[in-house]
Order: C-alpha cells, then structure tokens, then sequence
C-alpha cells in the first residue's frame, strides 16, 4: 500500500470530504444532517503530558496549535479508510485531554464519501489530493460572534474545560477566525457561508 507517495493503482473503496471550520461552527452536526459519516480529527489531539505540547505564556496549552495534533497518523488513517474501509483510530477523551482506548472505524456497505473534520483538517488537503483520495475540501465561514456563543454552549454542556478557561479560550478563538478562515483557504479549501449551504454541497458529493 502506498501511503506516502502518490496515488495507489488499488481501486478506491472512497472518497473523504475535508470539512475544516472553527470549533463551535457546526462542522459535527453536518454528518446527523446529511446523513454522511463523519470522523471527527480531534481524536488524533496528543494527550497533554507529552513534551512537545504548544503552551501560552500563562502555561495553558494551545489545543489550537497545530503542533497538539498528530497529522501524520491522521492522514494515514484517512487514507487506510479510502482505500479498504476501515482504519484503526484513537479514541479520545477531551475533558481528561488523552486517549482512552483504540476503534475499529469502518464504513458501511454502499458509503462511497465520508467527511473528515475538525480545525486542523486543512492541512492534510494537499497530501489526500495528492494520494487521490480527496472528493473535496470546504472550510465553514460563518460569524465568529455566532460561533463564540454555540462552542460555549456546547463546551459547559459537556464540561470540557472549567467555564473561566472556556470563556478565555472563546475570546481568543474569535480574533483568530479571519486569519485562520484565510489559511484554510491557502491550504485548498473553499469556503460555505452557512450550514445550509454546507449541507447541499456535501449532499450533492454524496450522490
């Protein structure tokens, strides 16, 4: 199997979708809506004891700095699923910042595209395009505002992080959005304007 080079003469079991957006912009409840499975990269987060994790001044880690991810076993795993169905994926715990167990994560008879999404998701484009299992890459660009206010509400609800870090965090996060919407864009993404918009595009990938 030829990972790290260019396209396999093997048939193609499918095609990944990258869906790229900031966190709290929808990107999760894309797959409920149209029906098309979606692994989540934020499985691939490195667990917070290992040395290289990116920090702020105050000594938090930056989970938004590309360097808390493991890209290279990511875009293995993605490819592995494109070209025989199934891969071998972490399980990950976000409010313990680890993994807690390895899956089996397998695609159904008949699916011919999945979505592959999360915040960093933009960097691999170039590396599925190149190994020929891309179907495409979309990045979500909707308010930073509105996004602020749905990652807060979901992040309390699941109690991802204490409430003062969240609010930190969300801060932050929305400065960042227009630099980052303009990288996912470099990286080979383009850009739907709203959930709505989203969904008909991945729709029409999926027939």
């Amino acid at each position: 199997m030829n990972i790290a080079g260019g396209p396999s003469p093997e048939p193609l079991r499918a095609r990944v979708i990258v869906l790229a957006g900031p966190s709290g912009s929808g990107k999760t409840s894309l797959s409920t809506r149209t029906g098309i499975r979606s692994l989540s990269l934020d499985h691939f987060y490195k667990d917070d004891t290992a040395p290289d994790m990116p920090r702020y001044p105050s000594g938090l880690i930056d989970w938004d700095d590309p360097a808390s991810w493991w890209a290279e076993e990511a875009f293995e795993a993605l490819v592995e699923i494109c070209r025989t169905g199934s891969a071998q994926v972490p399980l990950y715990d976000i409010p313990s910042n680890r993994r807690t167990a390895v899956r089996t994560w397998a695609l159904d008879e008949g699916e011919k595209v999945f979505i592959a999404e999360g915040i960093f998701a933009s960097q691999l484009v170039g590396r599925l395009r190149d190994a020929g299992v891309l179907a495409d890459a979309l990045c979500i660009a909707r308010s930073p505002l509105r996004n602020m206010w749905f990652r807060l509400l979901r992040d309390l609800g699941e109690g991802r992080k204490a409430a003062h870090v969240l609010l930190w965090r969300g801060v932050v996060l929305a400065t960042k959005e227009p630099a980052l919407l303009r990288q996912w864009q470099a990286d080979g993404c383009r850009p739907v304007h709203s959930l709505d918009e989203a969904a008909q595009v991945l729709h029409t990938l999926a027939t």
